[in-house]
C-alpha cells in the first residue's frame, strides 16, 4: 500500500530541488499527525509492520509499527539524509556521535565518549545526516509505538552492524530489493 498524504510547499521542496532535512521532518510531523492513517497501520504482536508512503520530493518514506521489545538494531542509512518521529507511543534511539569512514572497513574500535541516546515520544522526532549510525528501539514492555520516517535521496542501500562493547561490525549491507 503506498500512501501520499497532501504535501503543503515547503515540504515538497523547491520545484526541482532535493528536500532538506527540514522538510523531511515537516512532512514525518504532519504525517504523524494524521490520526486516521496512524490508526490504518496493521499492528502485529510479534514483529514490526510498514507500510510505504509517498514522501516530498522524491524521498521515500515509512510508516512503521513497532511492538513492545522490537527494534532495528545498528545500522545507517549510507548516502540517504533522513527524519523520523514517534507518532504513538515511544521510541529510544541510541546513536553514535563520531564521524565514521564510508566504505573499506570490517571492524572499528570507537572511542569513549561517542555514544548518544535519546527518547521520543509521540509527538518528537529528529532529522540526521549522511552515514548515521543508530539503533531504533520500542523498549516498552507493553505498548505498541507507531512512526514516521522519510529519507532521502531514496535509500540507496542500508549497512547493518553488530556492537560489543566499543567495537562495532559491519555485517552485512541490504539494497532495497531486500526489504520491498
Amino acid at each position: 500500500m503506498s500512501v501520499s498524504p497532501s504535501l503543503s510547499p515547503a515540504a515538497a521542496g523547491a520545484a526541482g530541488s532535493a528536500p532538506t532535512q527540514a522538510d523531511l521532518l515537516d512532512f514525518v510531523r504532519r504525517t504523524a499527525a494524521d490520526t486516521e492513517l496512524i490508526a490504518s497501520l496493521p499492528l502485529d504482536p510479534e514483529g514490526r509492520t510498514w507500510v510505504r508512503l509517498d514522501g516530498p520530493g522524491g524521498s521515500e518514506a515509512w510508516l512503521i509499527g513497532w511492538p513492545p521489545g522490537t527494534g532495528t538494531g545498528w545500522h545507517d542509512h549510507a548516502d540517504s539524509v533522513g527524519a523520523f518521529l514517534t507518532a504513538a507511543g515511544e521510541l529510544t534511539e541510541y546513536s553514535l556521535a563520531a564521524r565514521l569512514p564510508t566504505d573499506g572497513w570490517k571492524t572499528l574500535e570507537l572511542t569513549d565518549g561517542v555514544d548518544r541516546d535519546r527518547r521520543l515520544s509521540a509527538g518528537q522526532g529528529r532529522t540526521f545526516g549522511h552515514h548515521h549510525v543508530h539503533e531504533v528501539l520500542n523498549e516498552s514492555p507493553d505498548r505498541h509505538a507507531v512512526s514516521v520516517h522519510a529519507y532521502y535521496p531514496p535509500l540507496p542501500r542500508i549497512r547493518r552492524y553488530s556492537r560489543t562493547g566499543q567495537v562495532l561490525r559491519l555485517e552485512q549491507v541490504e539494497r532495497p530489493e531486500d526489504w520491498q
